[in-house]
């Protein structure tokens, strides 16, 4: 018997792969002779570096930069092989470096992700995946332009400062000082979400209030966004407004393939083609996927359901295995998920099933494999 194991991590927990392996040793005890085939999975959030990077045996690296409010943070990206790295934007620029309460993303950069960017750049990568969620950020990406080289100037020459407040005022763009390599860069963003640049739905209305932004904030921000996709559809005749999820971290991904080669994406297709999970399907008898809670939000193309849908075309049979089971955990039948399992067995507070999540995984793998060799007439 074939399985393949494929989850994305258990925030707060365990990471896809450890889930994956606590699975293994579960189903072992049961099925010693199954040929297992582990697959960590992510879908471009929390734990995508490190499911890439568990992979495909690559390595972290730790870089000091330059964080969403200007001072120095800690933070991380994976090289996969000589060509290629997995960045994700939160790690530099990320919600839990600010405090919403006092934030003020007129401010707010993303020129730490550029560092990163920078830094992979330097190490040989010329293509580079990128996850986008979790943002502390309004800039359009420009503060990450700006790490790489850009230059971008008011209409008096002067450059502009940091910040989604200043990006109404771009007049004039160089990269005569941008890193050489960034010419060469082809940059996978992995955006899940298809809110428009701007407008009621856009980057300003929907996110700006999430990251710190007064109802005043917010329509200045909008009306930055507004500018910019102008001077953009002035000088290169891109409509960024017509472009589904350019206002996915606030604007990030938008900004960058405007002046950089590069695509926006499904997440948990960037991780499954990265990782060949469509090849390692076939010839399997069975899949197991799962996340830290299987709920509603499940079947917006999470990591799950998209490894369901590649089982499906293969007509294999899927199962779940979550932390828990949430609400309307149900959809996920409708979405190619043929069953679901909780590992939770017993009442307990959610910081004792944290630390029992390895021996809880390796229990309700166990009690599948024992279902799978049942001879049921």
């Amino acid at each position: 018997m074939k399985i393949i194991i494929a989850p994305d991590s258990y925030k707060g927990s365990l990471t896809a792969l450890e889930v994956a392996e606590n699975i293994e040793t579960g189903i072992k005890k049961t099925i010693p002779e199954a040929e297992i085939i582990k697959v960590p999975m992510a879908d471009g959030g929390e734990g995508t570096v490190q499911a890439l990077v568990d992979a495909h045996n690559g390595q972290i690296i730790e870089e000091e930069v330059i964080g969403p409010e200007g001072d120095r943070v800690k933070a991380f990206y994976g090289i996969l092989n000589e060509s290629q790295a997995v960045i994700e934007m939160a790690a530099a620029s990320g919600i839990s470096y600010i405090d919403p309460a006092t934030a003020d993303p007129r401010k707010t950069t993303t020129y730490g992700t550029g560092q990163l960017i920078k830094s992979a750049l330097k190490r040989g990568a010329s293509h580079i995946i990128l996850g986008i969620g979790g943002s502390a950020t309004m800039d359009a990406g420009v503060g990450a332009l700006q790490a790489l080289g850009f230059s971008f100037k008011d209409k008096a020459g002067q450059e502009i400062g940091r910040g989604g407040g200043q990006i109404g005022k771009i007049a004039s763009v160089s990269k005569e000082n941008l890193y050489p390599p960034a010419e060469e860069l082809y940059l996978e963003i992995a955006c899940d979400v298809s809110n428009p640049f701007y407008g009621e739905n856009g980057a300003a209305y929907i996110y700006g209030p999430q990251k710190g932004a007064s109802q005043k904030q917010v329509e200045e921000l909008d009306q930055n966004f507004r500018k910019f996709n102008q001077f953009v559809r002035d000088n290169y005749n891109k409509d960024l407004q017509q472009l589904p999820g350019a206002g996915a971290a606030g604007g990030l991904g938008a900004g960058l393939i405007t002046f950089l080669n590069g695509e926006l994406k499904e997440g948990a297709d960037i991780v499954a083609r990265a990782n060949q999970l469509a090849a390692k399907l076939k010839g399997a008898d069975l899949v197991i996927t799962g996340e830290g809670q299987l709920d509603y939000q499940t079947v917006n193309n999470k990591a799950p359901i998209h490894v369901a849908h590649l089982a499906g075309a293969e007509g294999i049979p899927v199962l779940a295995i979550a932390g828990s089971l949430g609400e309307d955990y149900q959809k996920v039948f409708q979405k190619g998920i043929d069953a679901a399992f909780s590992i939770i067995n017993k009442p307990a507070s959610l910081n004792k099933i944290i630390l029992a999540t390895p021996e809880l995984l390796q229990e309700t793998a166990r009690n599948i494999g024992r279902l799978i060799t049942l001879d049921i007439d």
